[in-house]
């Protein structure tokens, strides 16, 4: 009962967070040249020497190449760091802090999926509020307006281009810490397919299924909108009908296109109202298992949206509609969506189970989960910590 009650007023003081956030969204660019024009925005607004926060696996494959090409023929100076990780850690951010003073660097460019966003914003705060980024976690620790951010988003599901937080790891224990502030949302975005046409089938689903997770978690969430919910309905309509298109054939730029601005959609609605259960369990099982997260959040989200039926027959059922459920009563049609959403996930082959989850970690990933959940997340049922155990169980093969 105190744990409920004390999650309750958590929730009171999201709402209000929520409510102050402030109206803004990046300067956005679309489109197959989206990223050449943002490089030309970038000269314009008046950066002289960038740093582009990366990775290997994208400078290896020249994308990091032609957008400091793009940025030099706009009359920018470039200079790189693609030392990121999958779940970046301390370590990268304070190294690419060190090569962002090092060559006196006036801006921060983001290029790649979640992680070099994450790492590239954490940079631009530390690098003008005293240089070190732990005291920057946690919520509205940004004192000073961080340089300048822009973000390229290579994947489709983040939607970190529009959101206001970073999670960085601990480099020995890989515990997430977050950093949750307005001064971290980008300036400028590009959402530019033809950057996204080499992503391999599995990454285009795990990426596709991290997406339709914000959209359906902020819509079911207590602290919801009809904004953010307009948001989500656009999301999920386009990850529905364009996903299985873009996990078949990469190359299709208006299926990119379509999931680009589902996961844009997506993290305009969920940085407003924040997330739940799927996201809570899928950090664990990425700091556990190393899983990735959209994958993570991919396995864990029917059974989570079972467990929370109850109290949002209503909000699934809409969703359903959305997508051209066809029943007769509301349940139905929010039995129908979760039908769906298994339904989705066997397309674009993703299985039911996690491989990797064993029985002797279920009370560990339950305690943990719930702790992330109620500190804060707007959750529209309350789940009990034998009752998250049960559903973890539910997914173990």
């Amino acid at each position: 009962m105190i744990k409920r009650t004390l999650h309750g007023l958590a929730l009171g003081l999201t709402g209000v967070f929520s409510r102050l956030l402030p109206d803004r969204v990046p300067v956005t660019f679309v489109g197959p040249d989206a990223a050449r024009e943002l490089c030309g925005a970038v000269a314009q607004s008046g950066a002289r020497k960038v740093l582009i926060v990366s990775d290997a696996v994208l400078a290896e494959l020249g994308i990091v190449g032609r957008i400091a090409a793009s940025l030099e023929a706009a009359g920018v100076a470039a200079v790189t760091y693609d030392g990121v990780e999958p779940d970046p850690t301390f370590h990268q951010v304070e190294a690419g802090l060190a090569l962002l003073q090092r060559e006196a660097c006036d801006a921060v460019l983001a290029l790649g999926g979640g992680s070099p966003m994450d790492a590239a914003k954490v940079i631009a705060a530390a690098a003008t509020n005293g240089g070190n980024a732990r005291k920057l976690e946690g919520l509205f620790k940004v004192r000073k307006p961080p340089v300048p951010i822009y973000a390229i988003p290579t994947t489709a599901g983040t939607g970190s281009e529009v959101t206001l937080a970073a999670v960085v790891s601990e480099p020995d224990t890989h515990t997430k810490r977050f950093f949750i502030d307005p001064k971290l949302l980008p300036d400028m975005a590009a959402l530019d397919p033809t950057l996204m046409t080499g992503l391999p089938p599995k990454v285009t689903a795990a990426t596709g299924m991290d997406a339709l997770t914000h959209a359906i978690e902020s819509f079911i969430s207590k602290s919801a909108t009809p904004r953010t919910r307009a948001w989500s309905v656009a999301a999920v309509k386009l990850i529905f009908n364009h996903l299985p298109v873009a996990h078949a054939d990469g190359a299709d730029l208006d299926a990119r296109k379509a999931m680009a601005l589902a996961s844009y959609y997506a993290g305009l609605a969920f940085t407003r109202t924040s997330v739940g259960y799927v996201h809570a369990i899928a950090h664990t099982f990425g700091a556990l298992y190393r899983t990735p997260h959209g994958w993570a959040n991919s396995i864990a989200l029917p059974h989570v949206l079972e467990f929370s039926l109850p109290k949002c027959v209503s909000q699934l059922a809409q969703l359903g509609e959305a997508i051209g459920v066809q029943a007769a009563s509301p349940e139905a049609k929010a039995r129908a969506f979760i039908a769906a959403v298994r339904e989705l996930k066997a397309r674009i082959e993703i299985p039911e189970t996690l491989e990797a989850l064993r029985a002797e970690d279920v009370p560990r990933i339950a305690e943990q989960a719930l702790a992330e959940a109620h500190l804060n997340y707007p959750v529209p049922r309350y789940m009990e910590r034998a009752e998250c155990e049960a559903l973890l169980r539910g997914m173990m093969d």
